[in-house]
């Protein structure tokens, strides 16, 4: 089956843009199992450091933690795609912490991952190539057309400041705690990425959906 007849497909089985878009935001969150394996190695960490003030040895137990989760996801022959990410993090907040010796920075990425994305789906909205556009795209087999139609990019560019926000209020209070607070505050940073991950995410999602749930623009699938 080729890619352009499964886009085809996924376009009828979605009849409105907002059907389509909720079904793939559904499956970028990875339900409560995706929630848990984002949260899990993070809280190890913060745990172990509050509790051994120990950089390596908490980084490799939180390291190890998500080892773990990703091997249940592949002898149960589930995507490890959450997993995955989380581990991804991992080495990058190692790789800045050992560079600086200083436990803090294990947060650092995501402050700067958060901050480059708020700017990145900024420019999207002003550029008026918001972000979800493309997962229309995904489901359409153009990745394009939707800029066609006005309501379609409105409706995009909505959801892309409300994608956006989670990422603003993170960098917003995260930086000035990673700033004033140094290797004393490596506790409320941990803290903070809990709260703030997957709950704001979540929030974030819940008023996309409430968004969606307002309109029934049609899918247009890609011509042949």
């Amino acid at each position: 089956m080729s890619e352009k007849t499964t886009a085809t497909e996924q376009a009828v089985a979605h009849d409105t843009v907002e059907a389509a878009i909720r079904a793939q935001l559904a499956k970028a969150f990875g339900g409560i199992r995706g929630v848990i394996e984002a949260a899990v190695p993070t809280a190890v960490f913060t745990l172990m450091w509050v509790t051994t003030q120990e950089l390596h040895r908490s980084l490799l137990i939180s390291a190890s933690t998500a080892v773990v989760l990703l091997l249940a996801r592949l002898v149960q022959r589930s995507t490890p795609q959450y997993v995955i990410n989380s581990l991804i993090g991992i080495g990058i907040g190692w790789f800045f912490a050992s560079r600086t010796g200083e436990a803090k920075d294990v947060y650092l990425p995501g402050i700067l991952y958060n901050a480059a994305y708020s700017v990145a789906m900024l420019v999207s909205i002003v550029a008026r190539w918001p972000v979800v556009g493309f997962l229309i795209g995904s489901v359409t087999g153009d990745p394009t057309a939707w800029r066609n139609d006005p309501a379609v990019v409105r409706l995009c560019s909505r959801l892309t400041w409300l994608l956006m926000i989670p990422c603003v209020v993170r960098v917003a209070v995260q930086a000035p705690v990673y700033l004033i607070g140094g290797n004393g505050a490596v506790a409320q940073l941990g803290i903070l990425k809990i709260v703030m991950g997957w709950p704001l995410q979540i929030a974030a999602l819940g008023a996309m959906v409430w968004v969606l749930t307002r309109g029934r623009t049609p899918v247009r699938p890609a011509s042949s």
